[in-house]
């Protein structure tokens, strides 16, 4: 009786550590490259730290991260990527990530006499329902059904595409964002230092009551918030330095 209990003990202790080292943050080593080409200056994001780092002329970059985090990879020339980060990964001396180079496409003109056709008057889609984005199509699938939500929240697919949608959401609040302050607003005005600029982006838009003046459009409100943020995000740097 007393081996069991011993036993038991070292059991759960086991579990126990094992779980506290997966929730703390290890390094993610990286190399970036457009077809055989090493990427240079693209910024690499911790969507759930805020953290930013930048490859080197080599493509090479790390930034702290654990499992389960997505990284989003982003430059001017480059197609957005998105990583989400398995235990193999930060197990692995280096993670190569291919990125694709930007298309730009004209911009086309259609002349559409028959605009009222759509697929709510072809009786394809019924009036009002609601429409998914890719990623929230793969959410709600992985919700319908008799055994299909059980087995995906065992496996963690739930989880794991609940943060793509969060990832999605955020890529297109910062769409809307992008353009609408220069650089020098936010060094100047705001006093972010030019390397945090784009932690910062992520930052706000994780706040509810700036997201509902950026969705409306109020840029006096927009105003008053982002400057409110501001404060608190300087603060932030200045803790971590």
């Amino acid at each position: 009786m007393k081996l069991k209990i011993t036993f038991l003990i070292a059991f759960l202790f086991c579990v126990q550590l094992s779980i506290g080292q997966k929730a703390v943050d290890r390094v993610f080593y990286g190399r970036i490259f457009t077809d055989t080409i090493a990427a240079e200056n693209v910024n690499v994001l911790n969507s759930r730290t805020g953290l930013t780092t930048a490859s080197d002329s080599k493509g090479l970059f790390h930034i702290p991260a654990k499992t389960g985090d997505a990284l989003v990879l982003s430059a001017v020339n480059l197609e957005t990527r998105r990583k989400i980060i398995k235990d193999e990964d930060l197990n692995s001396n280096l993670i190569i990530l291919k990125m694709a180079s930007k298309v730009t496409e004209l911009n086309e003109i259609n002349v559409n006499e028959n605009s009222q056709i759509n697929a709510v008057n072809l009786g394809i889609m019924p009036a009002g329902q609601k429409k998914y984005t890719p990623a929230e199509s793969k959410l709600y699938t992985a919700q319908s059904g008799i055994l299909d939500p059980l087995l995906n929240k065992i496996s963690g697919r739930t989880t794991m595409l609940k943060k793509e949608v969060q990832v999605e959401r955020n890529e297109k609040l910062l769409l809307k964002l992008d353009g609408l302050y220069e650089d020098q607003f936010y060094i100047e005005t705001l006093k972010i230092p030019q390397i945090y600029i784009k932690g910062f982006q992520y930052y706000i838009i994780e706040d509810p009551d700036f997201v509902r003046a950026l969705e409306a459009k109020n840029k006096t409100l927009m105003l008053f918030y982002i400057k409110k943020l501001a404060l608190n995000y300087s603060e932030i740097i200045s803790n971590e330095n």
